[in-house]
């Protein structure tokens, strides 16, 4: 069996059109893209996944790789692909803030780790949120739903299809606003409780100003904290499951 230069050049151009879109959503989403991921690991993936989708992609034999056209395909793919990752680290980045708020709120704003997934500095408490997060996601199957809504991505938005509408961005800056109302959500009662503690502190100063308020205030205050962080954790997964919700009608909304 015999095959031609051109008929091998169209075998590859079709498998490079979609392995960019896929390989940079393994690069830019969570848990894929983590850092303690390998780059060779997440290129694999791609490949992998791209196969096993190379049979429903539409024909692209029209699409030059070296042209001026295929320019401007391979760039909207890439897009697309680093939009999805991005908004699935909007909403874990959510965790992140609410951590972060809910530990300077407690007094622990100086207890921070380092994030294996990001390679940032985030707070001990931060880091229990996103890790909650991390276990939540994978045990609904989230990550088979991201490739799903991927597959169907390309039929919505195909490789030879018209340019991708730039109005999503702008969608994507207000969905992140979901980021901030999240957080705020996680981390209000522990603000309000801790809140609460002050002023309770600061009465009692007034009574009794020979008592040492940093001796008493500060273990207080942490103690609140953990105390309303174990209380509240019946509430958290009820909050993780519509970020989620609404994070993935956020991309089959707009990709689909």
């Amino acid at each position: 069996m015999e095959f031609s230069a051109d008929e091998i050049m169209g075998w590859v151009t079709a498998f490079y059109w979609p392995f960019l879109r896929i390989g940079a959503l393994f690069m830019a989403a969570p848990i894929f893209g983590a850092r303690t991921v390998p780059v060779r690991i997440r290129i694999i993936l791609a490949v992998l996944i791209t196969v096993l989708l190379f049979p429903t992609m539409p024909d692209t034999s029209g699409l030059d790789p070296l042209g001026a056209s295929g320019a401007v395909v391979a760039v909207q793919q890439v897009l697309i692909g680093i939009l999805m990752g991005m908004t699935l680290h909007i909403m874990f980045a959510a965790l992140v803030m609410s951590g972060m708020i809910s530990a300077t709120t407690m007094g622990l704003g100086f207890a921070s780790t380092v994030d294996p997934q990001n390679g940032v500095q985030v707070t001990i408490l931060g880091q229990y949120y996103l890790i909650i997060a991390t276990l939540l996601f994978l045990s609904v199957d989230g990550h088979l739903l991201l490739l799903s809504v991927l597959a169907d991505s390309f039929l919505a938005i195909p490789l030879n299809g018209d340019l991708f509408p730039m109005e999503v961005l702008w969608n994507l800056v207000v969905f992140s606003t979901e980021m901030f109302l999240t957080a705020l959500l996680i981390a209000l009662p522990i603000m309000v409780g801790v809140l609460l503690v002050n002023l309770g502190l600061g009465v009692v100063t007034r009574a009794a100003p020979q008592l040492n308020i940093f001796a008493v205030g500060f273990p207080a205050t942490m103690l609140t904290g953990f105390v309303l962080v174990l209380l509240c954790q019946p509430l958290l997964a009820p909050l993780l499951m519509d970020l989620f919700s609404n994070s993935f009608d956020f991309l089959r909304l707009n990709l689909n």
